[in-house]
């Protein structure tokens, strides 16, 4: 779960906002030094508020009566960061303010995306695409969890940097799925290119207003591809294998060969398979 320093709620009358009845109440919340503040669609004379306590001055029944609908305010406030807490999320003031709004969706968060992302596509992409875009999952997972100390992230968080911090962490080996096959730059590059696509989709959802990739660049590395000289080619084709199934995959590979056939479009071919 992760922890926060601080979490203040102050209550701000806006005089150069005054009305006939009153000025308006706005509540400010400040999550780690960083804040964002509403209205509470209150109103209060100027002259009857404390701005030092930031409540209503007085016992009467008008000072009692809005006193206790800023401690409603402030109990949900409360609560709502409790229940982002306790569901191991990353929280702002923002996260906060939205949970107490109604206007957090369980979608727009890192995983929540990357889940609507699978069940949109689970029957469009190859079996091999779905299991690619799980391990980058994985992948997220963790980084999210070691770097952020939260089981998941809002949308609105993930930026340039987020992106930078990503590709370090893949770099690190101790962070590899797999001790015994280590992920190599395109490796890496893959995974952040999934996530590239998973944002590019984010934003065609409206999900997002900025895409974190703008100024991020993969990096791959060109490998150049070697080749059989005809000498090779004919000691592979008449080489003597012990196995039958061997045999079928040797001559498959020799036709794709000489024909300049894929093996995809081989496959489609029943009579040679």
């Amino acid at each position: 779960m992760q922890t926060s320093k601080t979490f203040k709620i102050l209550f701000r009358l806006i005089k150069a906002r005054k009305k006939s009845n009153g000025a308006p109440i706005y509540v400010r919340i400040t999550v780690n030094g960083n804040r964002t503040e509403f209205s509470t669609n209150l109103f209060y004379p100027i002259e009857e508020w404390d701005s030092k306590i930031g409540r209503a001055i007085g016992r009467t029944s008008k000072a009692r009566t809005l006193n206790d609908e800023l401690d409603t305010i402030k109990v949900d406030l409360k609560e709502s960061f409790k229940e982002l807490a306790r569901e191991g999320r990353f929280i702002t003031a923002q996260t906060v303010k939205a949970r107490y709004q109604g206007t957090d969706h369980s979608n727009e968060t890192l995983l929540g995306l990357s889940k609507y992302h699978y069940d949109k596509n689970k029957i469009k992409l190859a079996k091999g695409t779905l299991k690619n875009y799980k391990t980058t999952e994985v992948y997220l997972k963790d980084f999210v969890k070691k770097q952020y100390k939260a089981s998941d992230l809002p949308l609105e968080h993930i930026q340039y940097s987020f992106v930078v911090d990503f590709e370090l962490f893949l770099q690190d080996s101790n962070n590899h799925l797999s001790k015994t096959q280590p992920l190599k730059n395109n490796g890496i590059m893959k995974h952040i290119e999934r996530l590239n696509k998973l944002m590019s989709f984010a934003e065609k959802l409206g999900w997002i207003s900025k895409h974190p990739f703008e100024k991020y660049e993969l990096s791959y590395t060109k490998f150049k591809n070697g080749f059989l000289t005809e000498q090779q080619l004919e000691r592979f084709e008449s080489e003597e294998l012990n196995e039958p199934k061997l045999n079928r995959v040797r001559d498959i590979f020799v036709f794709c060969c000489y024909t300049g056939l894929s093996y995809i479009d081989v496959n489609y071919l029943p009579v040679i398979i």
